[in-house]
Order: C-alpha cells, then sequence, then structure tokens
C-alpha cells in the first residue's frame, strides 16, 4: 500500500469513527425533556422490587430463605439490553424511597407509602455488593445511560405513617389529631403543603428540594410526579423552578387527567391538568386509559384532537403518554384479552403521544396473583398478609418478576416499534387525520409528513366483525402502498379502503408519494 492510499484509508477511518462518536453523542446528549416533548420517548415503568426477581418455586413469592433473591438496582442491569431490544429509550423507576411498615399494606410496604425523602429504599440493595445503595443505583443509572436509556424517578404524593410519627407537623389532622387519610388510600396520610409565601420556608418544601438533589445528583433525568393534583399551583411552580435551577433539562411528568375533575378528599388540594402545565410540567399522564369505555371513532377523535389543540396553547412545548395501561389499571388482557392488547401497542405506536408501557404488559401479565391475602409467613410490616390489587401489578409485597412465557404480544411490539423508527418523523411531527368511514366502531386515522402516511385501521369491537369503507387520503396511481399489519382479503377501489374487519382486527399500511 502507497503512502497516498494509506493516508486515505487513515483519514477515512477517522471521519467514520469521528461521524459515529457524534451520533452517539447527540443521542446521549438529547435530553429525556426534549425527547418526551417531542414525542420521541417510549417509557417503560418497573417496580425494581420485582423487576428481575428470581422465584426459584415458582409461589409467587419471593423467599431469601429459600435462595430467592428480590429485585434490585444491581440485578436489574442485567434486564437492560432486553429493553433495549423492545425499543425502550426511559424506564420510568416506581418510588425508589424508603417504603412504611406502620399501618401498612403488604409485606414490603406500599411503594407510594413514603417514609423519607432523604434516603434510598434499602430494599432495593444487592447485599452482596460492597457498594453502598446510593452508589449502586448510580451504577445502575450509568448503565441505563450507556444503553441510550434515560430514567425517570417517582415522586410519591403523600405520607407513610412512619413519616407521621417522626415528624408530625408535615401532615394535615383531622379533628381527633390524627393523619388525614386522603380518599381510601388506607397506606398514606396527606401532607400539609402552604399555599401562600411561607412555602419556600416550609419543612415539606425543604424536603422535597432534598429529594430533587438526591435524584440529580445520582443522574436521574427527571420525575413523574404522583397524583400532582393533590398539590398547588405555586408548589409544583416553585419546585419546578427550584430544579431546573440545578439541572435545566430536568423533566417533569404530572400523574393528571382530564377525567379527574374534583380533589381526592375534602381536605386535598385540586389543581388540575391545565393549571400543573401552565406550572411548569412538560407533560400529563391523558385521559387514555378511558379506552376500556370507548367505543367509537368519536371519542377517540376527541381525546387526540383536544390533546393537541391544548398543548399547543404553551409556549414551552408539552406532551402526553399513552397511559392505556398504568400499574393503577388492571391488566388489558383481563379487560379485553390479548386482541384487546394489541390495539393498545399499536395505538402506543402510531398516536401523537410517548408510548407507555407496565413490566409484564409486553411479556402477556395478567398480574392475578394466587397468594393474595392469604397468611404471610414471615413479613416487614405490621401487615401479616399478602395485600394486592388484583389485576394490577403488585407494588406490597416481593414478589415474582412480572410476565410469562407467552410472545406474542412483545412480538406484535417489536413489528409495531419498528413501524415508529422507520417513520418517526411522520409519527412524531406528522398531522393527525380522523379518516372517513361508514362505521363508528372503526378507529380510522392517518398519519402524514412530507408525502408519507401510515394509516391505522382499527375494529374497535372485540366481539363482533365489521363491514366497512374507509375513504384514505392522499393516494393515488403512482403511490407505493405497503401493508405491515393483516392486508389478507382487503380491497382499495380508488382511494376507498373496503373490508369485512374480524374481531379486534388491525390493519396498519403505509403510503409514499413517488
Amino acid at each position: 500500500m502507497n503512502i497516498k492510499t494509506l493516508i486515505y484509508f487513515t483519514a477515512l477511518i477517522l471521519f467514520m469513527n469521528t461521524t459515529a462518536l457524534a451520533e452517539t453523542e447527540q443521542t446521549y446528549d438529547k435530553s429525556l425533556r426534549e425527547m418526551f416533548q417531542n414525542n420521541e420517548a417510549i417509557m417503560y415503568s418497573i417496580n425494581l422490587r420485582t423487576f428481575n426477581a428470581d422465584d426459584k418455586n415458582g409461589n409467587g413469592i419471593i423467599e431469601p430463605t429459600m435462595g430467592e433473591t428480590s429485585g434490585s438496582f444491581i440485578n436489574a442491569i442485567e434486564r437492560l439490553d432486553e429493553l433495549k431490544e423492545l425499543g425502550i429509550n426511559t424506564i420510568h423507576l416506581l418510588p425508589i424511597t424508603p417504603t412504611g411498615k406502620i399501618k401498612a399494606l403488604g409485606t414490603a410496604g406500599s411503594l407510594y407509602a413514603l417514609s423519607d425523602f432523604t434516603k434510598l429504599n434499602l430494599q432495593l440493595s444487592d447485599v452482596n455488593s460492597e457498594l453502598s445503595i446510593k452508589e449502586q443505583a448510580k451504577q445502575f443509572i450509568n448503565e441505563c445511560h450507556k444503553r441510550g436509556i434515560k430514567v425517570i424517578a417517582d415522586l410519591p404524593s403523600c405520607g407513610a405513617y412512619d413519616l407521621f410519627i417522626n415528624k408530625p407537623d408535615l401532615f394535615v389532622l383531622d379533628a381527633d389529631g390524627a393523619p388525614y387519610v386522603p380518599a381510601d388510600w388506607l397506606d398514606v396520610r396527606l401532607f400539609n403543603v402552604p399555599d401562600n409565601e411561607k412555602l419556600l420556608h416550609s419543612d415539606i418544601f425543604m424536603l422535597h428540594k432534598i429529594f430533587i438533589n438526591n435524584m440529580i445528583d445520582m443522574g436521574i433525568d427527571g420525575i413523574r410526579a404522583d397524583v400532582a393534583t393533590i398539590k398547588p399551583y405555586i408548589f409544583w411552580y416553585e419546585l419546578i423552578k427550584y430544579a431546573r435551577s440545578k439541572k435545566e433539562d430536568f423533566m417533569f411528568l404530572a400523574e393528571a387527567s382530564e377525567s379527574w375533575k374534583e380533589p381526592a378528599s375534602d381536605k386535598a388540594y385540586f389543581t388540575d391538568y391545565k393549571k400543573l402545565l401552565e406550572a411548569g410540567f412538560d407533560g400529563y399522564y391523558g385521559d387514555y386509559f378511558e379506552l376500556k369505555n370507548w367505543k367509537t371513532m368519536d371519542e377517540l377523535e376527541n381525546a387526540v384532537v383536544s390533546k393537541q389543540k391544548l398543548l399547543k396553547k404553551y409556549t414551552d412545548k408539552k406532551s402526553v403518554i399513552g397511559s392505556f395501561e398504568t400499574h393503577d389499571e388492571v391488566s388489558p388482557l383481563i379487560v379485553g384479552g390479548e386482541n384487546y392488547a394489541k390495539i393498545i401497542i399499536w395505538l402506543n405506536a402510531t398516536l401523537p403521544l410517548n408510548p407507555y408501557y407496565v413490566d409484564g404488559f409486553l411479556q402477556a401479565d395478567d398480574y392475578i396473583y394466587d397468594y393474595s391475602n392469604k397468611r404471610a409467613s414471615e413479613t416487614q410490616t405490621d401487615d401479616n398478609y399478602y395485600y394486592v390489587h388484583q389485576g394490577q401489578i403488585d407494588i406490597f409485597n416481593f414478589s415474582r418478576k412480572p410476565g410469562s412465557d407467552s410472545t406474542i404480544l412483545s412480538d406484535e411490539h417489536k413489528i409495531a416499534i419498528n413501524l415508529r423508527k422507520n417513520y418517526q418523523d411522520v409519527i412524531t411531527k406528522g398531522s393527525f387525520e380522523r379518516l372517513n368511514s361508514d362505521n363508528n366502531k372503526i378507529f380510522a386515522y392517518q398519519r402524514t409528513y412530507d408525502k408519507k402516511s401510515v394509516v391505522v385501521i382499527i375494529n374497535r369491537n372485540l366481539v363482533n366483525s365489521e363491514d366497512i369503507n374507509v375513504k384514505v387520503k392522499n393516494i393515488n396511481k403512482k403511490s407505493k402502498i405497503t401493508f405491515v399489519k393483516d392486508k389478507n382479503d382487503k380491497t382499495f377501489v380508488k382511494s376507498t379502503f373496503t373490508a369485512k374487519m374480524k374481531p379486534a382486527e388491525i390493519v396498519i399500511f403505509t403510503i409514499e408519494q413517488n
């Protein structure tokens, strides 16, 4: 090889390496806040106590005396490549703060019964590691970041009875001087948050600032505020301002919905989702969990269009998650079976939102626990029974890793997420247009951007077949039509799509103009 050739190849290799490095840095440097605002976050919610638990005897409960191991920051790292393969780029950690043990629910304590703002939950520690719990958490977060996965931590809205014993001034008291139980949340007590100039100097606000400092110090990219509606506007405005003085791109997601119109109880504040967005939240849950009650395209269209209209009003970009299934919702497999779950996957993949999944959903878990309400042989709380919300992921006990042997939903998700990846600009920037149809039981819409379209046609009827005629836009003789899912006997007459769709059938195709 002569010197000129050697120089050429050396320069080429350097260029390729530099380009690859630049692309990697660009991907990593893109903040979660920016990703979320642009509908690029694909979110996966996990309970670290169960995420990679090892239930050797298969009874659903983790028993250390039997050589079984619950989930931890360290063993969670083993599953990160699995999530990356699923296309996940954001992990939502259900609360990692210590859980209450007094007047508790479940044998491990409810994740949302916060007993200390300033520490991490030692239940999530690997006892064989020489690292401190905070160092273990940092290692987990660093491993997420190495894979291009952002991390959002949960901020519980209420406190455990244990915290009341130590800091009674933090809580709202009832007429008898006892800490107030909001709604029917028997495992938690309501915080007393000032709605005036005293806020910034209050102990409760100082503790929230410590929580934010700890999260930022560990490398967390944002927080999800549990039941954000029960704190006043000024609280969130000041806390978000404080957080962004420490980390400008720190992301805030509010658990709030159009469906929530009243306070959780008569002693709780109620700040609706619009005011929360004004306070600085980057987005909210929305009401997509109402899908189980929606039977027509009118209802879906109203949800999508109203959100788009609302979010455009704010100076800063805002967005919403696909809250079709959350840890508070009954498993879609119970609601409507695998076909209904597939509908959720495709709506997540093609609507203008950030897809959101709970650990176990893509692994076809119905969250039915055989040990529910049975007496426990051992417990870390004063509850001697395995308390669970049947049909919802267990957040009260040291329980099995969510999932099943089925790959039907994960396989479906891979197809859907691949479409989203290949048509990212269409999905994240494209218009949303309802398609004219002679059948309102059919979800039919088109996403279009720069001469490319993704067409979604779904029979929302889970029981009966439906005859349909759907008028598709931007289609002509020169259009390239590619079916992504279920072509079968579907036909076009000019630009009208005609078919007899089976119950819960999903048809997805793309259109590209030559």
